[in-house]
């Protein structure tokens, strides 16, 4: 049974990509087939060599801001190996969603000695001061294209009651660990406990100044791997931060959905862009030029990174 929860749970999201892929497939002409490939094709790669920078910085960034949230735990991690660890953990997360931040808190406690739950708990702390970001990001949005940031999202087929139904279900298993005296569940809050222990992590930080620049620089980086594409292509060079920013925070929502953002993530950064009076072969070619641009990154120095670590460590 577990392990068909495991398959589920791997297959999903990848089956929801090829979906949207085949979504794109029928929503499109071969005329436009031919245009997103011909556009795709004639792209100007000096800035998708640019946007690809700007990507790997942001991730060297990440890596350093998280050295930070490790520190007051009294523990000093090399840099390589957090950069090391921040890159194999995205290429993970190509193959099995979240699996990342996992394997970034495993490589850690192999190679520097932190150990897993405390690191994996600094990796919730940042994803929390990430997540207050993407929030802002969101607002921006919502400010500048409300309607259609909720007609994208689809919003009105939400749940209430089914939402409440959850967080019952949460409150009493929460209840139930709280005031459990099994051995097991001991065990299990213990585990928790120091999981939380690294989330505070983030209130003894030394270097807050750093940590603040380093939470923007990421961002600022996100947004110019995003935004410098347009000049690749023709049709959106003229494009500005109203149209950028909701297509931005689209594609960025849609990456948790599948693997990577596979499939899902050119089609809904063209739906916004289709809305700014960008043709639809100019968008789909935009959205998967963005995407195979974070993809190739990743792939690239996800395993230049995935053999060095090793290497770099061999001496130790």
């Amino acid at each position: 049974m577990k392990k068909v929860i495991l398959v589920s749970r791997n297959l999903i999201p990848l089956i929801i990509g090829l979906f949207f892929i085949y979504l794109s497939y029928q929503n499109t002409t071969v005329n436009d087939r031919n245009n997103v490939i011909k556009y795709i094709q004639n792209a100007d790669y000096h800035f998708i060599i640019i946007s690809i920078v700007f990507g790997l910085l942001s991730h060297i960034s990440r890596a350093i801001r998280w050295t930070y949230l490790l520190v007051p735990l009294g523990y000093k991690p090399r840099i390589t190996n957090s950069v090391l660890a921040v890159l194999v953990g995205y290429l993970s997360n190509l193959g099995i969603p979240r699996s990342g931040e996992l394997l970034r808190a495993t490589v850690m406690n192999r190679y520097d000695k932190i150990p897993f739950q405390k690191g994996f708990g600094t990796v919730i702390a940042e994803r929390v001061v990430d997540l207050i970001i993407l929030f802002i990001f969101i607002c921006i949005a919502l400010s500048l294209q409300f309607d259609l940031i909720m007609n994208t999202l689809d919003l009105s087929s939400s749940k209430p009651l089914q939402f409440l139904f959850v967080m019952l279900v949460f409150g009493l298993g929460f209840g139930v660990l709280m005031y459990s005296k099994s051995p097991l569940l001991e065990k299990f809050k213990s585990f928790l406990t120091e999981i939380w222990q690294g989330v505070l992590s983030i209130k003894k930080i030394e270097k807050k100044k750093s940590f603040i620049f380093h939470t923007l620089f990421i961002w600022v980086m996100y947004l110019l791997m995003f935004g410098v594409i347009k000049y690749a292509v023709p049709e959106t060079v003229n494009l500005g931060l109203n149209a950028l920013i909701p297509a931005f925070v689209i594609g960025g929502l849609s990456i948790s959905i599948t693997n990577g953002g596979i499939g899902i993530y050119p089609y809904a950064v063209s739906l916004v862009l289709v809305s700014f009076g960008i043709s639809k072969d100019s968008s789909l070619a935009f959205g998967w030029i963005v995407w195979s641009c974070q993809a190739l990154m990743i792939v690239t120095f996800g395993a230049i990174a995935f053999f060095a670590l090793p290497l770099i460590n061999r001496q130790r």
